[in-house]
């Protein structure tokens, strides 16, 4: 009778390659579990209460878009120039300086009639980060021009100044600019 010397490796392979999988997979979970998850304020809305009610939202918005204006003004703006490789056309950002900034919004008509009954909100926010949020629930108008007060800006990078009018229920516009504050 012959003795077979041959030994069989596949079963320490497959032990082996269920614990590389296994520690994969704690370490997939323990890494993804440390990254902070930010909400997003689209509309100056929850991420849930938006994507719940979209439909009106964008209906309104279409009604409010139709009949009224929303502009920011006595702001500069900083010039940017096309990426070569991109064909998306890069849009001018309101430049911020360092320290102090106010914003004035006029609400006016197509016709050019302010409006000077909006309830207006303000909301400057980081695109990746809600914890450097300034949120004004309702600026106050002075014949017309609706006016923040004084925000103090000091971390330089990219902001997004987000504004909202309601005229009544059934009229709600938005405005969202993107902003940035050289270092």
């Amino acid at each position: 009778m012959e003795k077979n010397n041959n030994k069989t490796y596949w079963p320490h392979m497959i032990l082996g390659f269920l614990i590389i999988g296994l520690t994969l997979g704690y370490w997939t979970v323990k890494s993804a579990s440390s990254i902070p998850v930010q909400e997003v304020n689209k509309y100056m809305l929850k991420y849930q209460k938006a994507d719940l009610g979209i439909n009106e939202i964008l209906e309104k918005k279409q009604a409010f878009d139709k009949v009224y204006t929303i502009a920011l003004k006595n702001v500069k703006m900083m010039v940017m120039t096309d990426n070569v490789n991109s064909n998306l056309p890069q849009p001018n950002v309101i430049q911020l300086v360092k320290g102090e900034n106010q914003f004035s919004y006029i609400v006016s008509k197509k016709d050019g009639t302010v409006v000077n009954d909006a309830n207006v909100s303000f909301l400057l926010t980081r695109p990746h980060t809600v914890n450097d949020d300034v949120m004004i629930e309702q600026v106050p108008s002075n014949n017309g021009v609706y006016r923040t007060p004084v925000i103090d800006i000091e971390k330089p990078g990219r902001y997004t100044l987000q504004c909202r009018v309601k005229i009544n229920d059934n009229e709600i516009g938005y405005s969202e600019l993107p902003a940035y504050l050289k270092p």
